[in-house]
């Protein structure tokens, strides 16, 4: 059938206010043959936005490992990432954002990011056992800012919580930068047999193609285009861009999909998440050589006289796309009658490679799939990177030009700012809006942890798990921040009795088109490699967010969210952090040096905006956690906490307040007095030791060449410094868990 077609074609100035460069536009013509019509030129302008093809990061991105004995998807070929955990089981996991749809309607946006992330895992087949998020927000003192915060926090946990899938960590992140654009990342993890894997694929020339779930509306139209641009003062005419969410129908969803892939009938299966149907049909399409014949007509719609173009590139959410086996089609759509959703054969595929489109009998599209994809026809950019001026600037801080703390006046002083800065403090106005107990699998709710740990059922592994990333130390260095960022997680998974096994990432950038940003970019991405080499935590896949930048403000802190998934192989290797009773011995293990570089208090309380990423060597940070592990495996410590955000005074401090415990500890003399409180270099974890078993666990660093020292010894219930009381635990625990509620309830 001859395609239809229209009196005025689009022209180069069409393409552009799509999103699509004038060069883009040639290509398309050249790949067709002709002048693409509207509903063409719209397909083409979505598959080739960054959100969907990631045409200025894939050739950075191929550079980082993805390969391990435990892998098994490639990454970035299926909906999520998957590794094996043993005993006939896998993980699937990824990390995704929702930035842009959040900064301009925080509620729906945060809702539809754990919405869409959730499915990801259950296309796979997997049952999503545990969420976390990773968020950022602006200043606090603004109104807008908290009004972001409330949104996404209720949007988060109105969607997770009715779904049934429990949150079991994160982290929220406050800096100037992000005060227009905020960062909403969210991760899910699910669990599946190796053997009933489903893929994202489409083959078998006659196999029904089916579309279930929820009805297609006009919501997210445009949504994959909006995420890969500038927020500006006009964003907010995108508001229909951002999709609508209903958990109720997810929960169906979720159930229906895993019982028609339990029947083995299913060829693929693909969630309708960014750029709706045109990328499920096209991804799966090309990744099975095959195409596939779409009748849009038939597609169900929540709203009248929705046009090709709508239909094709809405973001409704709660859909999937099916293949199914010829001759299933009755099976297929009694399992979703059965959970009351739609299920209707849309197509067939084809062996032509091509997607033609119809409505209503007429072809309003055909377009080959192989060219709209990533890895396909989809332009691949090196981009040019710069490093920025502000670059060397940060490197002339002089910790001498800092007045050292002098006395333990100035220490309370510093101490209560630190603990009830909302970036160290408590995120309980957070956390407790999250049902984190849903499914009974989370061993780490009353038992505080680095990472979240989540028993996997019928065996005796869990989970370990964690999102990380301190933006400031990424502003700082790229490269030596992001590293830092995967080090870290691995750290709080050692910590927590885990073994890193691979990471997801969520790499939230500014203009990749302003060289000085995509320096940063290049700069994570180098980070990244050389720290998963090292830790042996292969690349699954993730996601790419850039334009997280305005006009008026620039871009935000680069965030190259890492999320870490690790395992545990037995529950009575699970450590916490909290001091169990007063009299254990409190050691350092790694060593405490004379920087502030980029620490909260430096940044914060000193005001010193400009200064290099804290000190970090990964060959010492590998050899720390290899003690750490060894320590814990020979039950030699009673807990294990990381040095982190607000330095070693936050760790002790959140060490000591779980059981209403405190501490006395002696500061190292060769460190200045202000470094070893509040510096944050790494490698370095608090431990505390049963009096009984100092011996063993002295024997048991004598043949390690990692450093350590003695800090002290848990105290009843006041923090002192050399028998000086700074702070009592109550009052250090009244400060730490409601400051950011009293800052959102004014």
């Amino acid at each position: 059938m001859t395609l239809s077609t229209e009196t005025h074609l689009p022209t180069v100035d069409t393409a552009k206010k799509l999103g699509l460069l004038p060069e883009e536009f040639e290509k398309i013509k050249a790949i067709l043959g002709r002048t693409p019509n509207f509903t063409e030129l719209s397909i083409f302008s979505v598959m080739w936005s960054e959100h969907c093809s990631y045409k200025n990061s894939i050739v950075w991105l191929k550079t980082l490992p993805k390969d391990s004995p435990r892998m098994l998807a490639k990454a970035g070929e299926e909906n999520a990432g998957l590794v094996d955990i043993g005993d006939g089981l896998a993980c699937s996991f990824k990390i995704e954002s929702h930035n842009h749809p959040s900064a301009l309607e925080p509620y729906q946006g945060a809702a539809t990011g754990v919405g869409g992330i959730n499915r990801d895992i259950f296309t796979m087949g997997a049952r999503p056992i545990a969420q976390l998020n990773s968020l950022r927000f602006g200043n606090l003192k603004l109104d807008k800012t908290r009004r972001l915060l409330k949104g996404v926090v209720k949007g988060i946990g109105d969607y997770g919580n009715a779904f049934g899938i429990p949150t079991v960590g994160g982290e929220v992140f406050f800096d100037d930068s992000f005060n227009t654009n905020p960062l909403v990342n969210a991760f899910s993890a699910g669990i599946v047999k190796t053997g009933q894997v489903a893929k994202a694929i489409s083959y078998g020339v006659g196999n029904p193609v089916f579309i279930v779930g929820s009805a297609t509306g006009k919501d997210g139209i445009h949504g994959a285009t909006f995420a890969s641009e500038d927020i500006g003062e006009h964003s907010v005419e995108k508001l229909p861009a951002v999709q609508v969410g209903d958990p109720f129908q997810e929960k169906l969803l979720l159930e229906a999909t895993l019982e028609i892939i339990a029947t083995g009938h299913v060829i693929g299966i693909q969630d309708m998440g960014a750029a709706g149907i045109i990328c499920s049909t096209s991804e799966m399409s090309a990744k099975g050589e095959h195409g596939m014949e779409i009748h849009l007509d038939r597609v169900p719609t929540r709203q009248a006289n929705m046009v090709p173009f709508e239909i094709l590139l809405s973001e409704s959410q709660e859909r999937m796309l099916i293949v199914v086996e010829k001759g299933k089609e009755a099976g297929t759509k009694a399992i979703f009658d059965k959970w009351d959703l739609n299920c209707e054969q849309i197509g067939t595929v084809t062996d032509t490679g091509r997607l033609h489109f119809y409505m209503h009998g007429e072809l309003v599209a055909d377009v080959p799939a192989d060219d709209l994809v990533l890895g396909g026809g989809a332009p691949v950019y090196h981009r040019e990177y710069r490093e920025p001026a502000y670059y060397k600037e940060y490197q002339k801080f002089d910790i001498h030009t800092i007045e050292d703390i002098q006395n333990t006046t100035q220490i309370t002083e510093a101490a209560k700012y630190i603990l009830s800065h909302p970036n160290i403090a408590s995120k309980k106005w957070v956390y407790e809006q999250y049902d984190s107990m849903v499914g009974i699998a989370n061993r780490s709710t009353n038992a505080p942890s680095d990472a979240a740990i989540v028993r996997v059922k019928g065996t005796d592994k869990s989970l370990v798990i964690t999102v990380d990333c301190n933006s400031r130390y990424v502003q700082a260095d790229p490269e030596q921040g992001c590293a830092i960022a995967v080090a870290e997680a691995a750290r709080n998974i050692v910590c927590s009795g885990g073994e890193p096994v691979a990471i997801t990432n969520c790499l939230n950038f500014g203009n990749p088109y302003v060289p000085e940003v995509y320096w940063q970019f290049v700069g994570a991405i180098k980070g990244m490699k050389k720290a998963c080499e090292k830790f042996s935590t292969p690349v699954t896949g993730g996601n790419v967010s850039f334009y997280n930048q305005s006009s008026d403000e620039g871009p935000v802190f680069p965030t190259p969210t890492i999320g870490m998934l690790g395992l545990m192989e037995a529950p009575e290797n699970q450590m916490t952090i909290d001091f169990k009773k007063e009299g254990d011995i409190i050691y350092l293990i790694g060593q405490s040096r004379n920087d502030l570089a980029s620490s909260e208090y430096l940044y914060s309380y000193k005001g010193v905006k400009a200064s290099p990423a804290p000190y970090f060597d990964i060959e010492e940070e590998f050899a720390v956690q290899a003690l750490v592990k060894e320590l814990i495996l020979q039950k030699r410590i009673e807990s294990a906490h990381d040095v982190s955000d607000g330095g070693l005074l936050a760790a002790l401090a959140e060490s000591a307040m779980p059981r209403g415990l405190g501490f006395n500890i002696n500061p190292d003399k060769n460190v200045r007095l202000d470094a070893f409180l509040f510096g944050e270099s790494q490698s370095r974890v608090v431990v505390s030791v049963k009096p009984e078993n100092n011996d063993a666990f002295l024997d048991a660093l004598d043949n390690s060449k990692v450093k350590f020292s003695l800090l002290g010894k848990v105290h009843a219930a006041d923090f002192r410094i050399v028998d000086e009381p700074i702070l009592t635990s109550a009052g250090a625990k009244e400060l730490y868990n409601n400051a950011l509620g009293k800052i959102m309830e004014e």
